[in-house]
């Protein structure tokens, strides 16, 4: 055979991060004997733990809810993760609504994070903490509120898909075995 009989391997796109980095784990945790039953609760729930209006706490937070409920725990972190950019930005809207929830929309209607900024430059974190611990006890009223029907959506969407998937890799995996045959 000479070299210009030879086949080349077909060229495959270089994959993108998404595919890389989010698609690829999850579809590798199906792989790995998570059903899709659990791999939907898992997201649904890391998705609702990220979008937690408070700081510092959605990875502990994530981590003992996958614990407690025995789901994997890298699957919600990676799912919590992703909500970071959704987190900040609706914290202010949460905190606004939290604080005419709770009775302070007055005091909080012109929230922004530059005043934010200034307040804690003048006067410290205890200025904003006295500020916002009302409004943020009504955030996290309606966080709450908000992500158990989140969650329910998202678990019974992705289950479905999670099941598609599955079925559709079981289907390639017996096709690439017959042709191996």
């Amino acid at each position: 055979m000479s070299p210009s009989e030879t086949q080349l391997p077909p060229v495959v796109p270089p994959r993108s991060w998404l595919r890389r980095r989010v698609l690829d784990p999850l579809l590798d945790l199906l792989k790995a004997g998570l059903s899709p039953q659990q791999l939907a609760l898992t997201v649904g729930l890391g998705v609702a733990v990220g979008l937690v209006p408070a700081f510092g706490i959605t990875t502990v937070l994530s981590a003992a809810v996958a614990l407690r409920l025995r789901l994997n725990v890298a699957a919600m972190q990676l799912a919590t993760h992703l909500m970071t950019f959704f987190q900040l930005a609706l914290l202010i809207p949460f905190l606004r609504a939290g604080a005419v929830i709770m009775g302070q929309g007055d005091k909080v209607a012109n929230l922004t994070v530059a005043s934010l900024r200034q307040l804690i430059a003048l006067e410290g974190w205890a200025a904003v903490g006295k500020l916002l611990w009302r409004a943020e006890l009504g955030a996290l009223l309606l966080w709450v509120m908000a992500m158990v029907p989140l969650v329910a959506v998202l678990y019974f969407t992705l289950r479905v898909v999670f099941r598609r998937v599955l079925v559709r890799q079981a289907a390639t995996l017996d096709s690439e075995a017959e042709v191996k045959a």
